[in-house]
């Protein structure tokens, strides 16, 4: 039996390239594993908030993933940049890694997690945006 969609925010709550909304699921092992939520594009887009390059949470204060301009992810420990659509690092350490994407949704007017795992992170081609 397929599980009900998990509450993460109302859909208000993420402003475009604005302050994101953290959360936890559960991981295979059990323990926790921090998330977060931000609007881009206006779509909203989730990953694990774990940088690829060393483990680290990204947000420099609590819910602050985006650098100044609002356009990017940045890692608060080493200043990766990421795409917001796809988690791909652009620049820094870990260039050419991905964050984890996680699954969402928008349904009357509330931000829902599809499921309560992690997607396979996006392949990367030449030709992509």
């Amino acid at each position: 039996m397929a599980r009900e969609p998990r509450l993460i925010c109302a859909s208000e709550a993420l402003a475009e390239g604005g302050r994101g909304e953290r959360f936890a699921l559960a991981s295979q092992d059990g323990r926790a594993q921090q998330c977060f939520a931000v609007r881009h594009g206006g779509v909203v887009r989730a990953f694990v908030n774990r940088c690829p390059h060393l483990g680290t949470e990204l947000d420099w204060q609590p819910g602050e993933f985006f650098e100044e301009s609002g356009l990017y992810l940045v890692c608060s420990t080493h200043g990766a940049i990421f795409e917001p659509r796809t988690g791909f690092c652009v620049a820094g350490p870990c260039r050419g890694a991905s964050l984890e994407p996680l699954e969402v949704r928008e349904t009357n007017g509330q931000v829902v997690l599809a499921n309560d795992e992690a997607a396979p992170a996006p392949k990367r081609t030449s030709d992509s945006p």
